[in-house]
C-alpha cells in the first residue's frame, strides 16, 4: 500500500516529505528510499552505460548514498525540484566513484587496458577515459541547467542573444546576481514567481531599472547558475569575475 501511495506523490508533495525528513518529523525515510530504488538504478545505469544490478554492483550503493545525500541537502529555494536535484547528485557521485576506482585500481568501462603492455598506450587511454567522464558530467550539467531555464521561460538561444556584449556589463550583472542571492526575500520571490523583481532589485543596486530590464534573462540565468552545484558550468564565470 505504501509503495502504491508513493507512486502517486507529485513533485510538490515529495518536497513536503523531504522537509519532514530533514526536520526528523517522520520515520519513513527507509520506505521512501525503497520506493525510489528503481529511479536510483536508472540514473546509475545512465552513467555506467549498462544495466545495474542493485544486489551486486557497487555503483548502485554509491547511488543510494547519493540519494540520501540529496535528501539531506535539498533546498527548495534553489529552484530545482527534488528528483531533478537528486539525479544530478547521483550521477556526479557515481562519476566521482568511477574516476577514483579508475585511478586506484585501473577501473575501466571497457577494460581495454588489460590487453595493453605499452605504458604510453595505457596513458593515452586513461586520458581519453578521463575526458569521457568529464564530457558526461558537463552534458549532465548542461541538460539540468537547460531544464531549469525552461521553468523561467528562457532558452540557451535567449542567452546568446541577450547576454551583455561588454565585459563591464557582464561584471555588473554578476554583482547584481550575487546581490539577489544574498537577499533571501528577493531570491524567494524570483524562484516562486519565476519573474525577476526588477523594482526591488533596482532599489538595492546602483543600476537603472532600464538596464536591469534589458539584461533580465541574463540576470536570471546567472542567479540559477550560482545557486546550483554546477562544477563545470561555473568555469565560464572565471572570465567574468574581477
Amino acid at each position: 500500500m505504501l509503495r502504491s501511495f508513493f507512486r502517486k506523490v507529485k513533485d510538490d508533495q515529495i518536497e513536503k516529505f523531504i522537509e519532514q525528513f530533514q526536520n526528523r518529523e517522520t520515520e519513513k525515510l527507509n520506505d521512501f528510499i525503497e520506493q525510489y530504488k528503481p529511479f536510483i538504478a536508472t540514473k546509475v545505469s545512465e552513467v555506467c552505460k549498462r544495466k545495474i544490478d542493485p544486489e551486486y554492483d557497487d555503483e548502485f550503493s554509491i547511488g543510494l548514498i547519493a540519494f540520501n545525500e540529496a535528501i539531506e541537502k535539498y533546498a527548495p529555494n534553489k529552484g530545482s525540484n527534488f528528483l531533478s536535484f537528486a539525479s544530478l547528485v547521483i550521477k556526479r557521485r557515481v562519476i566521482d566513484y568511477i574516476r577514483k576506482e579508475k585511478k586506484n585500481y585501473g577501473y575501466s568501462l571497457d577494460d581495454r587496458e588489460e590487453d595493453m603492455e605499452n605504458p604510453y598506450e595505457i596513458k593515452v587511454t586513461s586520458e581519453q577515459y578521463q575526458k569521457q567522464i568529464e564530457t558526461e558530467q558537463r552534458k549532465e550539467e548542461i541538460f539540468h541547467y537547460t531544464e531549469k531555464l525552461k521553468e523561467f521561460g528562457i532558452t540557451i538561444l535567449d542567452l546568446t542573444e541577450h547576454s551583455p556584449k561588454h565585459k563591464d556589463a557582464r561584471e555588473t550583472s554578476l554583482l547584481i546576481a550575487k546581490t539577489i542571492l544574498r537577499n533571501e526575500n528577493l531570491k524567494k520571490q524570483l524562484f516562486d514567481t519565476k519573474k525577476l523583481p526588477i523594482k526591488e532589485v533596482a532599489n538595492l543596486v546602483d543600476v537603472s531599472r532600464k538596464t536591469i530590464e534589458r539584461n533580465r534573462k541574463y540576470l536570471i540565468a546567472l542567479v540559477i547558475l550560482l545557486s546550483e552545484d554546477y562544477i563545470y558550468l561555473k568555469e565560464y564565470l572565471k572570465g567574468v569575475e574581477k
